[in-house]
Order: C-alpha cells, then sequence, then structure tokens
C-alpha cells in the first residue's frame, strides 16, 4: 500500500458524501465573483510573465540493489515520499514521479536566464540527493521499463478495496487520486487507447504512464486572454509535432501477437495524448481531456470551467488567500483537463493573474530542450496578436487536424498553416521556419537581443532542419535493434536505456540536437 494509504479510506469516503450538486452552485457563485474581479481589473499583469511545470519519474541507477543485474538497470523507482519534500519537488499521480514548478518570472532576457537557471539548480539539487538512494529522475514522455521483478500491467494495474474504497497500490496519497476511481459517475475500468495495445485498469493509474512540461504564460490583460487562447490552439500542433517523445509503450502492455512491425507501422510519434485523453475521460463519461473550442470572451472561459463535469466534489475551507475568495471555482479547475487551458488564481490582489497554460508538450530529453519550449510558446504569445498573423484566421477544424496529426506522425504530419503574407502552405519547413521566426521575433520585442532569442530556440530549429525529434530518435533506434536480431521488449529496454544513459551526460548542459 503507497505511503499514507492507511488513512484514505474514510477521506475518500469523506469527498463522495459530498453533495455534487451544491459544489456545482458554489462553483457558478465563485464564476461570478471572478467575473466581477475582471471587470475590476484584478488580474491585470503590467507585462508578460512566464513559469514552467516539469515532470519527471525515477529509475533505479541498479548499484544499490545486489540482485539487479544489468537488465534491471534503469527500471522504475518509487519514490520515497520524504525524498520529495528534501529536493523541493512536488508529488504527482505515481509513486514513481516528481514534479517541479518554477518561480513566474517577467517575459525578458533575464527572466528566461532565471527559469532555466532555476530549473538546472533544482534538478542538480535533486540529483544528488536521489542518486544517494541509488536512483536517478528521468525526463522523458513516457517510461517503458517497470520496476525490477515486476511487470508494467502489475504496476500499473495492482490496487486493494479498503471499506468499499478502490485503492491504486503505487499511486500517490492523494484523495483527488484516488476519488477519481470511486465516484458516481466513473467506468467500471479505465482503458488505454492506442495502437495494438490493451491495458484496463479499475483506476486512473494508467495516466502516470506520462510526464510532461507545461509552459504557462500570464497575459498583461486579462480581457484580451481568448486572444492568446485561440493562437496557442493553432500553435498547438506545429509544437507538438516538433516535440513527440512517447512512441513507445513497456512492451508487456502490447496485446498478445502483436509484431514489431506492426507497432512500428500503426503506432503514433506522441502517445501521451492518447493515455491522458483516453484514460480520464472514461473516467468521467465526458470529454474533459481534448483539443478546446475558441473562446469569444473572457467572461466565457470563467462560465465553461465553472460548467465542466465535476469529478471530485471535494469541500474546500476558508481561507485569507485572494483567491479563496473564489476557491470552490480553482477546485474544480484542478480537473480542467485540456491542452490548452485558461487559468484564474493568485495567493494575493497583487499576485494575482490569468494565464494560459499550454499542455500538449511531453518532457524532453534535456533541459535547454525544455526551456526552449517555454521560450517559444512565449515569445509566439509575444509575436502572433502584435503582428496580427495570419494564422488567427486558421479555421479552428484545420487546427484539430492539425494537433492530432503531430501525435500521429510527428515531423512528418501534414500541416496547413498560413504564413505571414496569409499564404496557405502544407510544407512543414514552410511552416516551421515561419513559426520559429516569429517566436524569435517575439523574443526580441520581450527585450532578448538577437542572439540570445536565436539561443533559446537552437534546439527546436535543429529539430526542423534535421527533421528529428526525440520519438524519431526512439524509433530509429529500435529499428537498430531489431534489424540486429533484438527480440521487440529488449529492443524497447535497450532504446530506453541509451536515452537515459545519454540523457545523463546532455541534461543540464547539453542539448538534444548533440544526440
Amino acid at each position: 500500500m503507497a505511503d499514507g494509504d492507511a488513512d484514505m479510506a474514510p477521506r475518500v469516503e469523506d469527498v463522495l458524501d459530498v453533495d455534487a450538486g451544491a459544489f456545482g452552485e458554489r462553483a457558478e457563485a465563485d464564476a461570478e465573483t471572478v467575473k466581477a474581479l475582471l471587470a475590476e481589473g484584478a488580474f491585470d499583469n503590467h507585462q508578460s510573465i512566464v513559469g514552467l511545470e516539469y515532470e519527471f519519474y525515477a529509475v533505479t541507477e541498479g548499484r544499490w540493489r545486489g540482485e539487479e543485474g544489468p537488465g534491471d538497470t534503469y527500471g522504475l523507482s518509487r519514490v520515497p515520499r520524504r525524498l520529495l519534500g528534501l529536493i523541493g519537488f512536488e508529488k504527482e499521480l505515481g509513486l514513481h514521479n516528481a514534479e517541479m514548478t518554477t518561480s513566474p518570472q517577467p517575459l525578458n532576457a533575464a527572466g528566461l536566464r532565471a527559469q532555466n537557471a532555476e530549473v538546472r539548480a533544482r534538478l542538480s539539487a535533486a540529483e544528488e540527493t536521489t542518486s544517494a538512494e541509488g536512483m536517478r529522475l528521468v525526463s522523458d514522455g513516457m517510461w517503458t521499463i517497470p520496476p525490477a521483478g515486476e511487470t508494467a500491467r502489475e504496476y500499473l494495474t495492482d490496487s486493494i478495496v479498503d471499506d468499499g474504497v478502490r485503492i491504486a497500490t503505487n499511486m500517490s496519497d492523494s484523495v483527488r487520486y484516488h476519488a477519481m476511481a470511486n465516484g458516481p459517475t466513473v467506468e467500471d475500468t479505465f482503458t488505454v487507447d492506442a495502437p495494438h495495445v490493451d491495458l484496463a485498469a479499475d483506476t486512473v493509474m494508467p495516466e502516470s504512464l506520462i510526464t510532461s512540461i507545461q509552459p504557462h504564460y500570464q497575459v498583461p490583460n486579462a480581457e484580451d486572454l481568448p486572444t492568446y487562447h485561440n493562437l496557442a490552439l493553432r500553435v498547438a500542433g506545429p509544437l507538438l509535432a516538433l516535440g513527440v517523445n512517447s512512441p513507445f509503450f513497456p512492451p508487456d502492455l502490447y496485446a498478445a501477437g502483436t509484431t514489431p512491425e506492426a507497432v512500428l507501422a500503426d503506432g503514433w510519434h506522441e502517445n501521451r495524448i492518447a493515455v491522458f485523453e483516453s484514460v480520464m475521460n472514461a473516467g468521467v463519461g465526458a470529454e474533459k481531456v481534448r483539443f478546446p473550442d475558441d473562446l469569444g470572451s473572457v467572461e466565457e472561459a470563467v462560465d465553461r470551467i465553472a460548467a465542466d463535469a465535476t469529478v471530485v466534489p471535494m469541500d474546500v475551507g476558508d481561507g485569507d488567500r485572494f483567491d479563496d475568495a473564489f476557491a470552490t471555482l480553482r477546485r474544480k479547475h484542478g480537473t480542467y483537463w485540456r491542452w490548452v487551458r485558461p487559468v484564474f488564481d493568485g495567493a494575493t490582489r497583487s499576485a494575482a493573474n490569468a494565464r494560459i497554460e499550454f499542455r500538449p508538450i511531453a518532457a524532453q530529453p534535456t533541459v535547454r530542450d525544455s526551456v526552449a519550449f517555454l521560450a517559444a510558446f512565449a515569445g509566439l504569445m509575444e509575436s502572433l496578436p502584435r503582428r496580427r498573423h495570419p494564422v488567427a484566421d486558421l479555421p479552428w477544424e484545420t487546427a484539430e487536424e492539425n494537433f492530432y496529426a503531430a501525435m500521429r506522425d510527428g515531423i512528418d504530419a501534414d500541416l496547413t498553416w498560413f504564413t505571414t503574407d496569409a499564404a496557405e502552405t502544407t510544407h512543414s519547413d514552410v511552416a516551421f521556419d515561419d513559426l520559429l521566426s516569429h517566436a524569435e521575433a517575439g523574443l526580441e520585442d520581450a527585450g532578448c537581443s538577437e542572439e540570445t532569442a536565436k539561443r533559446h530556440l537552437a534546439p527546436l530549429r535543429h529539430r526542423a532542419e534535421a527533421g528529428v525529434t526525440p520519438a524519431g530518435w526512439k524509433r530509429r533506434e529500435v529499428r537498430e535493434r531489431l534489424d540486429d536480431g533484438d527480440p521487440f521488449p529488449e529492443a524497447v529496454r535497450g532504446m530506453q536505456r541509451e536515452y537515459i544513459s545519454t540523457q545523463s551526460e546532455t541534461l543540464l548542459d547539453g542539448s538534444f540536437a548533440e544526440w
């Protein structure tokens, strides 16, 4: 049983006893409070501000457990809860996860430098602590080697029932996570829908296969949030195409009889998208995880959160934070899962903000690559509205098609883009050049020198020009191992060990371009 799960059942029961209807009414009342604060300008900032959420999973280095052999190195590892506090990270869904959230910084040269420095400093300190425990934190889109002595299927599906409440054995001790599998609207199983994959569980634990980065962009004027949100939908497909990093599942999760050739031919480049959508949507019978519709007003953004299907109607207590004035809406926002989503919060009125969270990108091979996506997204949010880029007129349906095409085919996807002169193009090299040129211009608008802007985006330029993504690298590694005669499970494990080994040399000071 996971740490802290001994007293989990009564607390989950308390959540399940909450009147969902009353919870919804409180959320609607909070929405009116937020809209009144918006009218007062409470969420406006004098400049753009950026931040980053960064998820990792832990693996064992195999040098502290005598029973492990070379084949067990880099197997998934549970992170002792005491370590998370020591390294300043937060728990995520799985016991193997750790999440870092950076301090918000102004979007300028110093702010981006601070984002990079904070990630590197905190990750470096964390590595020293976890290394002493025989573990390593990995920046990746999906793990593929389960803990030593376990299968991935066992790890993801193991659960117990305690006083009528279903508890996932390897899930963090968060009431919110466990309540998702016990609410009145959930289905009997949570099934992953991806080519040739056969995985169903009775909790949301399969979602812990995946890890991501989430750039945040606080908008200067909250009233303009719909403009940024809708533009973020237009750039989601191309940025996802450059960032794909989860082409393989743990081998034992593929359906019996599936051939390696079928996996390579039919498998998607970003299975993280499919895992999150299929598992979390199955849990509530609604499309909570999806490519969202355009927004017409900032008030509409607030109303969408309030009206979203309720998953965990947890009571919230009184508090003296600024955003405690709309605490129920803020709680509900925690399960407002969209690939691009608006957020309204702030501990104090001076810190209150309206922001866009950009959620499609998997965790990347190196810190520099991850920060490159933060810089690219922020630069685009600066440049595109200022220059009234024609891509704002790209039909929503086309933007959605781009997104799922990128999920399936990565950098080789057929994408449609409007260039600066309003010409429609399906040539990816033209689209990526226009995209990154405007990201660079946006960074310069924010105060970066031309050299600094180019340096921040260089990792993505390399991918666009070389036609190589982390997912493509992984597929090539598996293909080569298969050609050398390795069985498919060993080909995937060999690829994963090579990924982690190469990352250990480049995570803090290199980039994927060096791989």
